[in-house]
């Protein structure tokens, strides 16, 4: 399976090694994993495989397992795909005149000729492989760095901020939004954060008592330590931080598993709300990034350190993974598109139709590849200007 999702890949000026290495390493766990999920899941459906790239283009190393899958590096390292016997191309599309030339032994092992059942699960397989990737590096941050602790507690309220226009005092504790329970003051800001213009219900804990107020987050644009610009929604309060709120919960591995889920849905559902938000108008289309942001983001989280590093493999692990589910033909969403209505109809699409249907495909993803790669320019302009 083709899994287009990055693509023009550019110089990135002044410290092109600094971004390049992290982007690479980032982009390569998470590329092998998908592509890794695909090829196990054939393998166990008795599937042959041609190749395992991670990579497009030339090859530049690569060598030959036991069961004749080439297992290979490649010179453009944007991306990778796992090619089936039966494939007419690394997008998996098939070969009406190959596969009406093939044995009855070629036919158990051709992808094409399976059912819809086993071909659904091996495109599958890959975005579940990059949700699993991202819960186990979130659930081993969690082991091993544990999670932070601080409450959410107000110690100081700006002035005609939403928090103060909700009656937020210093001193007051949030202990839950919308029903859903806050354990740290980093929880309570991830969620606002997201909510800009949209109404909250704050249970707060005051001296002894608990008491609901209703905020609506304010928009606001803020720069982080690297110079990049975000809009998010704030409440308008801080919290001082002191020497014991630096220290973080030790949690269990099956609790860190636990998280490591939560974490991996907040991701979805953060994307989802922001693609969502996108189509509604309520959030800006400037801040779909490409391959550049990712390598500049790449680079710069690096130099916090490893463990940041890996976060960031996770993240970009489960954005890929639910891009390559959206139904667009040539991503695993639209294969599975497919499979859907062969399930419905008792027969496969036409080959005109799936070839359409891959133009179509392919023209969408471009587009979308070319407005990314557009966004990541213009925002490097307006970071140096």
């Amino acid at each position: 399976m083709v899994d287009f999702f990055v693509n023009g890949f550019s110089a990135l000026g002044n410290g092109v090694v600094g971004y390049i290495v992290p982007f690479l390493f980032v982009l390569t766990i998470v590329v092998f994993f998908h592509e890794l999920g695909h090829f196990l899941v054939a393998r166990w459906c008795g599937v042959k495989v041609l190749t395992f790239s991670v990579g497009f283009g030339p090859e530049l190393v690569g060598f030959n397992d036991r069961h004749g899958t080439r297992w290979k590096l490649s010179a453009i390292p944007l991306g990778g795909y796992v090619k089936f016997f039966g494939d007419e191309s690394e997008a998996s599309t098939p070969s009406a005149a190959a596969m009406a030339q093939m044995s009855e032994e070629d036919r158990k092992v051709s992808f094409h000729h399976k059912k819809v059942a086993p071909r659904a699960a091996i495109v599958a397989a890959g975005p579940i492989a990059n949700f699993i990737l991202a819960i186990v590096i979130f659930a081993g941050l969690f082991t091993f760095f544990g999670k932070p602790s601080a409450s959410a507690r107000v110690d100081s309220v700006q002035a005609e901020s939403a928090a103060a226009a909700a009656g937020i005092k210093p001193g007051d504790v949030i202990i839950a939004i919308d029903g859903t329970a806050i354990e740290s003051f980093s929880d309570m800001q991830r969620i606002v954060s997201t909510k800009a213009g949209q109404s909250l219900a704050l249970t707060i804990k005051r001296d002894d008592t608990s008491l609901v107020v209703n905020a609506t987050p304010n928009l606001r644009e803020i720069k982080d330590n690297f110079g990049n610009t975000h809009r998010i929604g704030v409440l308008g309060i801080t919290r001082a931080n002191s020497p014991e709120d630096a220290a973080n919960q030790k949690v269990d591995p099956i609790t860190a598993v636990g998280l490591g889920v939560k974490e991996t849905w907040f991701v979805v559902d953060r994307t989802l709300a922001y693609i969502g938000g996108v189509f509604a108008g309520r959030e800006a289309a400037d801040q779909i990034g490409g391959p550049i942001r990712i390598a500049q983001i790449s680079g710069q989280v690096s130099t916090i350190g490893m463990a940041a590093l890996i976060h960031l493999a996770a993240v970009l692990s489960v954005s890929i993974g639910l891009l390559n589910l959206f139904p667009v033909p040539l991503l695993d969403g639209g294969h599975l598109m497919f499979y859907a209505v062969e399930a419905v109809r008792g027969r496969p699409l036409s080959e005109r139709a799936q070839e359409m249907g891959f133009r179509v495909g392919l023209a969408l993803v471009l587009m979308l590849m070319i407005f990314a790669t557009y966004n990541d320019i213009l925002h490097i302009f307006r970071a140096t200007s």
